[in-house]
Protein backbone atom coordinates (compact mmCIF):
# COMPACT_ATOMS: atom_id res chain seq x y z
CA UNK A 1 0.00 0.00 0.00
CA UNK A 2 1.32 3.42 -0.94
CA UNK A 3 2.15 5.98 1.69
CA UNK A 4 -0.06 8.81 0.39
CA UNK A 5 -3.81 9.19 0.09
CA UNK A 6 -6.32 9.90 -2.67
CA UNK A 7 -10.02 10.76 -2.41
CA UNK A 8 -12.26 9.19 -5.06
CA UNK A 9 -15.83 10.45 -5.48
CA UNK A 10 -18.66 8.67 -7.28
CA UNK A 11 -22.29 7.70 -6.81
CA UNK A 12 -23.61 4.60 -5.05
CA UNK A 13 -27.24 5.45 -4.31
CA UNK A 14 -28.46 7.99 -6.89
CA UNK A 15 -27.07 6.46 -10.06
CA UNK A 16 -28.23 7.46 -13.53
CA UNK A 17 -25.62 5.84 -15.78
CA UNK A 18 -22.35 5.03 -14.00
CA UNK A 19 -22.47 3.19 -10.66
CA UNK A 20 -19.40 3.61 -8.48
CA UNK A 21 -19.80 0.12 -7.01
CA UNK A 22 -17.07 -2.10 -8.42
CA UNK A 23 -15.27 0.80 -10.06
CA UNK A 24 -14.27 1.95 -6.58
CA UNK A 25 -12.47 -1.34 -5.90
CA UNK A 26 -10.71 -1.18 -9.27
CA UNK A 27 -9.41 2.30 -8.46
CA UNK A 28 -8.24 1.11 -5.05
CA UNK A 29 -6.32 -1.79 -6.62
CA UNK A 30 -4.84 0.26 -9.46
CA UNK A 31 -3.55 3.00 -7.16
CA UNK A 32 -2.51 0.71 -4.29
CA UNK A 33 1.22 0.67 -5.14
CA UNK A 34 1.35 4.43 -4.61
CA UNK A 35 -1.74 5.76 -2.84
CA UNK A 36 -4.44 4.57 -0.48
CA UNK A 37 -7.78 5.48 -2.07
CA UNK A 38 -10.70 6.53 0.11
CA UNK A 39 -13.93 6.12 -1.90
CA UNK A 40 -17.09 8.04 -1.08
CA UNK A 41 -20.23 9.68 -2.46
CA UNK A 42 -20.14 12.32 0.28
CA UNK A 43 -19.38 15.55 -1.54
CA UNK A 44 -19.14 17.44 1.73
CA UNK A 45 -15.61 16.01 1.82
CA UNK A 46 -14.79 18.71 -0.72
CA UNK A 47 -13.71 21.15 1.95
CA UNK A 48 -10.35 22.86 2.43
CA UNK A 49 -9.74 21.04 5.71
CA UNK A 50 -10.49 17.56 4.35
CA UNK A 51 -8.76 17.99 1.00
CA UNK A 52 -5.56 18.98 2.80
CA UNK A 53 -5.21 15.28 3.75
CA UNK A 54 -5.01 14.14 0.11
CA UNK A 55 -2.46 14.29 -2.71
CA UNK A 56 -5.06 13.51 -5.34
CA UNK A 57 -8.80 13.74 -5.99
CA UNK A 58 -10.29 11.21 -8.42
CA UNK A 59 -13.63 12.20 -9.97
CA UNK A 60 -15.97 9.46 -11.19
CA UNK A 61 -18.85 11.78 -10.41
CA UNK A 62 -22.23 10.97 -11.93
CA UNK A 63 -24.01 13.26 -14.37
CA UNK A 64 -26.66 15.07 -12.38
CA UNK A 65 -29.02 17.97 -12.86
CA UNK A 66 -27.72 19.47 -9.63
CA UNK A 67 -24.26 21.11 -9.59
CA UNK A 68 -21.98 20.90 -6.59
CA UNK A 69 -22.60 23.37 -3.80
CA UNK A 70 -20.56 26.48 -4.48
CA UNK A 71 -18.55 25.94 -1.29
CA UNK A 72 -17.52 22.48 -2.53
CA UNK A 73 -16.72 23.71 -6.02
CA UNK A 74 -14.61 26.54 -4.62
CA UNK A 75 -12.77 24.14 -2.30
CA UNK A 76 -11.85 21.82 -5.19
CA UNK A 77 -10.80 24.72 -7.40
CA UNK A 78 -8.58 26.14 -4.65
CA UNK A 79 -7.17 22.70 -3.86
CA UNK A 80 -5.90 22.24 -7.41
CA UNK A 81 -4.78 25.85 -7.89
CA UNK A 82 -2.73 25.59 -4.70
CA UNK A 83 -0.94 22.42 -5.79
CA UNK A 84 -3.35 19.48 -5.55
CA UNK A 85 -3.99 16.89 -8.25
CA UNK A 86 -7.26 16.06 -10.03
CA UNK A 87 -7.81 12.91 -12.09
CA UNK A 88 -11.23 12.85 -13.80
CA UNK A 89 -12.30 9.54 -15.35
CA UNK A 90 -15.05 9.23 -18.00
CA UNK A 91 -18.21 10.66 -16.39
CA UNK A 92 -16.01 12.55 -13.92
CA UNK A 93 -16.11 15.37 -16.43
CA UNK A 94 -19.63 15.99 -15.09
CA UNK A 95 -17.94 18.46 -12.74
CA UNK A 96 -18.42 20.82 -15.70
CA UNK A 97 -21.89 21.61 -14.34
CA UNK A 98 -20.07 24.13 -12.19
CA UNK A 99 -18.76 26.74 -14.61
CA UNK A 100 -15.48 27.24 -12.79
CA UNK A 101 -14.82 23.49 -12.70
CA UNK A 102 -15.52 23.28 -16.43
CA UNK A 103 -12.65 25.73 -16.89
CA UNK A 104 -10.49 23.63 -14.56
CA UNK A 105 -11.15 20.54 -16.73
CA UNK A 106 -10.28 22.31 -19.97
CA UNK A 107 -13.24 21.01 -21.99
CA UNK A 108 -16.98 20.30 -21.84
CA UNK A 109 -18.64 17.00 -22.69
CA UNK A 110 -21.37 17.55 -25.31
CA UNK A 111 -22.73 14.08 -26.21
CA UNK A 112 -21.71 10.57 -27.17
CA UNK A 113 -22.61 8.30 -30.09
CA UNK A 114 -23.18 4.59 -29.58
CA UNK A 115 -20.85 2.43 -27.51
CA UNK A 116 -18.29 0.78 -29.81
CA UNK A 117 -14.71 -0.48 -30.18
CA UNK A 118 -12.35 2.50 -30.06
CA UNK A 119 -8.84 2.44 -31.52
CA UNK A 120 -6.82 4.52 -29.07
CA UNK A 121 -3.67 6.12 -30.45
CA UNK A 122 -0.91 7.76 -28.41
CA UNK A 123 0.28 11.11 -29.87
CA UNK A 124 2.27 12.03 -26.73
CA UNK A 125 4.40 8.91 -26.24
CA UNK A 126 7.17 10.82 -24.50
CA UNK A 127 4.93 12.33 -21.87
CA UNK A 128 5.54 10.76 -18.43
CA UNK A 129 1.93 9.55 -18.24
CA UNK A 130 2.08 7.66 -21.53
CA UNK A 131 5.56 6.17 -21.42
CA UNK A 132 5.36 2.41 -21.94
CA UNK A 133 1.77 2.56 -23.21
CA UNK A 134 1.15 1.54 -26.82
CA UNK A 135 -1.91 1.94 -29.05
CA UNK A 136 -4.81 -0.20 -27.89
CA UNK A 137 -8.47 -0.99 -28.53
CA UNK A 138 -11.14 -0.57 -25.86
CA UNK A 139 -14.92 -1.06 -25.94
CA UNK A 140 -16.35 2.17 -24.59
CA UNK A 141 -18.43 5.27 -25.20
CA UNK A 142 -16.93 7.78 -27.67
CA UNK A 143 -17.35 11.03 -25.78
CA UNK A 144 -17.37 14.26 -27.79
CA UNK A 145 -16.07 17.49 -26.27
CA UNK A 146 -15.87 21.21 -26.83
CA UNK A 147 -12.39 22.37 -25.89
CA UNK A 148 -12.10 25.50 -23.78
CA UNK A 149 -10.86 28.39 -26.00
CA UNK A 150 -7.41 29.84 -25.23
CA UNK A 151 -6.67 26.96 -22.85
CA UNK A 152 -3.70 24.70 -23.58
CA UNK A 153 -3.73 21.01 -22.74
CA UNK A 154 -1.49 18.17 -23.89
CA UNK A 155 -3.50 15.55 -25.79
CA UNK A 156 -2.28 12.23 -24.42
CA UNK A 157 -4.52 9.87 -26.39
CA UNK A 158 -6.95 10.15 -29.28
CA UNK A 159 -9.23 8.02 -31.42
CA UNK A 160 -10.72 8.26 -34.92
CA UNK A 161 -14.51 8.54 -35.05
CA UNK A 162 -16.90 9.86 -37.67
CA UNK A 163 -14.14 11.20 -39.88
CA UNK A 164 -12.14 13.05 -37.24
CA UNK A 165 -9.50 12.43 -34.59
CA UNK A 166 -10.98 13.07 -31.17
CA UNK A 167 -9.34 13.53 -27.79
CA UNK A 168 -9.44 10.52 -25.46
CA UNK A 169 -7.17 11.88 -22.71
CA UNK A 170 -5.42 15.12 -21.88
CA UNK A 171 -3.54 16.88 -19.11
CA UNK A 172 -2.49 20.37 -18.09
CA UNK A 173 -1.28 22.44 -15.20
CA UNK A 174 -3.73 24.66 -13.35
CA UNK A 175 -2.12 27.18 -11.05
CA UNK A 176 0.30 25.16 -8.93
CA UNK A 177 -1.64 21.92 -9.47
CA UNK A 178 -2.27 19.45 -12.26
CA UNK A 179 -5.33 17.99 -13.99
CA UNK A 180 -5.69 14.77 -16.02
CA UNK A 181 -8.79 13.64 -17.89
CA UNK A 182 -9.24 10.07 -19.20
CA UNK A 183 -12.26 9.39 -21.42
CA UNK A 184 -12.65 5.59 -21.07
CA UNK A 185 -14.35 4.04 -18.05
CA UNK A 186 -18.03 3.70 -18.98
CA UNK A 187 -18.47 0.50 -17.00
CA UNK A 188 -16.56 -2.10 -15.04
CA UNK A 189 -15.16 -4.08 -18.03
CA UNK A 190 -13.31 -0.95 -19.17
CA UNK A 191 -11.10 -1.27 -16.11
CA UNK A 192 -9.86 -4.68 -17.27
CA UNK A 193 -7.85 -3.00 -20.05
CA UNK A 194 -4.21 -3.07 -18.98
CA UNK A 195 -3.20 0.05 -20.96
CA UNK A 196 -6.10 1.95 -19.43
CA UNK A 197 -5.13 0.78 -15.95
CA UNK A 198 -1.61 2.09 -16.57
CA UNK A 199 -3.06 5.42 -17.70
CA UNK A 200 -5.04 5.67 -14.47
CA UNK A 201 -2.03 4.92 -12.29
CA UNK A 202 0.44 7.09 -14.18
CA UNK A 203 -2.12 9.85 -14.72
CA UNK A 204 -2.85 9.93 -11.02
CA UNK A 205 0.84 10.00 -10.17
CA UNK A 206 1.49 12.84 -12.60
CA UNK A 207 -1.45 14.84 -11.28
CA UNK A 208 -0.18 14.28 -7.73
CA UNK A 209 3.25 15.58 -8.74
CA UNK A 210 5.00 12.23 -8.41
CA UNK A 211 6.00 11.89 -12.09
Amino acid sequence: MGSGKALALGSYTEVKYHPFSGVDHELEQIMAPELQVDCSEDYSLLSKQTLAEYELVIAYTEFSDIPLAQEQSAALLSYVAEGGGLLAVHNGISLQRNQELGLLLGAHFTHHPEYTALQIGIPAREHPIMQGIDDFVIEDEPYYFERTPHFESTILAEYPHDGAMRAAAWCHSFGLGRVVYLMPGHHLPSFSSEPFRKMILRGGMWAAGRL
